[in-house]
């Protein structure tokens, strides 16, 4: 069986980088781990401060779009590595979604988003689903060393 996600509303909602499980990063608390994501973009500046503050998710993840914004030069060599660092410490921090993930056993996640060819599966399921990868990944690390 394959585990597909996609809004927080579904039963593995809180895979998703919109659900409420903050967290501790870097000194700053994220509301989201889409808030963390989203400001590393422009790290050390006014805004990744903004993007931190949003009022919600969605508001994080279009100030992040946002191409007016000055993208960090390195962003495509780094963005995995600072998904897989929020990724973590949201599972870390969180007990009870810590167990809903590590009760999927070793299914493959998939986000089953319909317009993210990079980190869903995009419409025709061709995406590479880096954040179902990454997911995957953080399970295994949980599994082999428990945080608690």
């Amino acid at each position: 069986m394959t585990i597909y996600f996609y809004t927080t509303g579904d039963k593995y909602g809180c895979f998703s980088n919109f659900s409420a499980h903050g967290f501790e990063l870097d000194g700053v608390y994220w509301p989201t781990s889409e808030h963390y994501f989203q400001a590393q973009k422009f790290a050390g500046t006014p805004h990744a401060e903004q993007i931190a503050t949003a009022k919600t998710p969605k508001d994080a993840a279009k100030m992040g779009r946002d191409r007016k914004r000055p993208l960090r030069s390195d962003w495509e060599k780094v963005k995995d590595d600072i998904m897989r660092k929020a990724v973590l410490k949201k599972f870390q921090t969180h007990p009870e979604i810590r167990q809903i993930l590590l009760e999927t056993g070793t299914e493959d996640i998939i986000e089953n988003s319909p317009i993210d060819y990079y980190w869903g599966c995009g419409k025709d399921g061709t995406g590479k689903n880096m954040l179902g990868k990454i997911l995957v990944e953080t399970r295994e690390l949980l599994r082999n060393y428990p945080t608690e």
